[in-house]
């Protein structure tokens, strides 16, 4: 009798954390879609503002390109934003599927480099420079799942690109001990801040303390992805100012799972 009153109070325990975290889940994601609305007004402001300035007649080819450049990119951002808070919430519906596929990694990695490096361009800041340091894997045959990984790259370069206004980005990968860490480096201030997002349990909290809906969006879709793929992921200092993004994934080659190597993330928090 005693076993199954213990039973009964473990199994109530567990019902109560799941209970928690759900609930923990979808004030999270209600706190997000309330932030939405101010960025989402301000790239919709912002479209509406340089659309009327395009219906004045002007015979300044140049300026008409450059305002049509803001409403481009305004309308990326704005759908980046729901994209990102979309798929957060496929994922915490439990809509996501695997998609393993074999491909030459190394290329797939020099292909996004290139189109990030398009990316920076236009954003017309000259002031940062986007550096790479990968260690080329020379494995042809990698078994992954290509579009979370690029999805987990893109979300966090997104970050880097609005919080940098001077300085760098760089980009790194290295495989070891059976896993491929990956890191974005850059000069920006926002080591506190991504460390906020990454571990909050209360992020209504959280955006009171750095008001930056964007990014926190960024920040947990690339982390439920990577815990999704069996990763983690951390923050550490760039240098004595700067801010660093690290996540490692388990890399199937040849048929055979390597086993999650973490030897990048000793002295840090990992998630």
């Amino acid at each position: 009798m005693g076993r199954i009153d213990e039973n009964k109070t473990n199994n109530s325990a567990d019902n109560g954390k799941v209970a928690n975290y759900v609930n923990s889940s979808v004030l999270n994601s209600l706190t997000l879609l309330t932030g939405m609305s101010h960025e989402i007004r301000t790239y919709i402001n912002a479209i509406v503002g340089f659309s009327s300035l395009l219906r004045i007649s002007s015979s300044n080819k140049e300026e008409d390109t450059e305002i049509k450049d803001q409403i481009y990119k305004s309308c990326e951002q704005l759908i980046e934003l729901f994209d990102s808070f979309l798929d957060t919430a496929i994922i915490d519906n439990g809509g996501l599927e695997t998609d393993l596929r074999r491909c030459n990694l190394d290329g797939v990695l020099a292909e996004l480099i290139a189109e990030f490096r398009e990316e920076l361009k236009k954003t017309g800041n000259n002031e940062v420079n986007l550096e790479t340091e990968c260690h080329f894997l020379d494995i042809s045959d990698t078994l992954i799942d290509q579009g979370k990984l690029l999805r987990i790259i893109r979300c966090l370069f997104q970050n880097a690109v609005k919080n940098t206004e001077s300085g760098y980005i760089k980009i790194g990968y290295d495989y070891s001990n059976g896993s491929i860490t990956f890191y974005i480096l850059d000069s920006s201030h926002c080591y506190y801040k991504y460390k906020e997002f990454l571990y909050t349990e209360d992020m209504n909290k959280s955006l009171k303390i750095f008001f930056d809906t964007s990014s926190a969006v960024n920040i947990i879709l690339a982390k439920k992805l990577i815990r999704y793929l069996g990763g983690t992921i951390w923050v550490n200092w760039n240098g004595f100012t700067g801010t660093g993004v690290y996540f490692s994934i388990p890399l199937k080659v040849n048929g055979i799972t390597s086993v999650l190597g973490q030897e990048f993330a000793k002295s840090v928090d990992i998630y």
